[in-house]
């Protein structure tokens, strides 16, 4: 990243969204049609989400593919704090394995019903928090509890309409193209507060600093969430 600060030169611990606005997708990609884009950006550390915002802002133009963009302004969430159980929609997809180049281990398809499914998101979760440097290792034994539980009623809906809940997804990294399957549906999560709180700051699975694993926290009201993203991702 730009900026100059070499502590955060290889710095991964934050999580954001694709950019929100009104789009039509076809073969040549994604069409943007809004005259202003959002970016949801987070991260546990807030001194890092002030020095990205710095930096974005110090821009006078970024440009994504043939999208022309000026920072225009940044406003902050109100803070939540989560619990031991909590229903979350994903903003973007949930990477289950590490990609490797030229391997087809990491399009593998795992049902969200499996142990399997929660036991590899439970691994990933527990080295990204050591490696955080804010939980060491004997704090984080404590953090065994941890099931996620998919919304069935979602997922049948999906599969009786011929829709998709699991895809593969391009990710780039060092200018190398990988191949990675995410998974996009709702679904809630049992475990300790602090991993909760991680989790929705830092975002869940593989390459979060890349885009993937961005959750938001399921309301009553959130119907409508819940189907913009079913046609988002069908």
């Amino acid at each position: 990243m730009a900026g100059g600060k070499a502590e955060y030169s290889n710095f991964n611990q934050y999580n954001f969204s694709g950019l929100k606005g009104q789009i039509k997708i076809s073969r040549k990609g994604l069409h943007f049609y809004s005259s202003r884009v959002t970016l949801v950006f987070s991260s546990s550390s807030k001194e890092f989400i002030e020095y990205f915002i710095s930096v974005l802002f110090s821009q006078k133009e970024l440009v994504i593919g043939n999208l022309q963009l000026t920072p225009e302004s940044h406003e902050p969430e109100e803070s939540v704090t989560v619990g031991e159980t909590v229903k979350y929609l994903c903003i973007s997809p949930i990477v289950l394995i590490q990609a490797a180049f030229n391997d087809e281990y990491s399009k593998r398809f795992i049902s969200p019903e499996l142990d399997e499914f929660s036991d590899l998101l439970y691994e990933n979760t527990m080295t990204r928090m050591e490696a955080s440097g804010r939980y060491d290792s004997e704090k984080l034994t404590n953090f065994y509890k941890f099931q996620l539980v998919a919304d069935r009623e979602y997922l049948n809906k999906i599969q009786t309409s011929h829709k998709k809940f699991a895809r593969i997804y391009p990710l780039y990294d060092a200018d190398v193209k990988y191949e990675v399957r995410g998974y996009t549906f709702p679904f809630t999560l049992y475990a300790p507060q602090p991993v909760q709180q991680f989790i929705y700051e830092n975002g869940l699975g593989h390459f979060s600093h890349k885009g993937f694993g961005m959750l938001d926290i399921a309301h009553a009201s959130s119907i409508s969430k819940e189907e913009n993203l079913e046609e988002e991702y069908a």
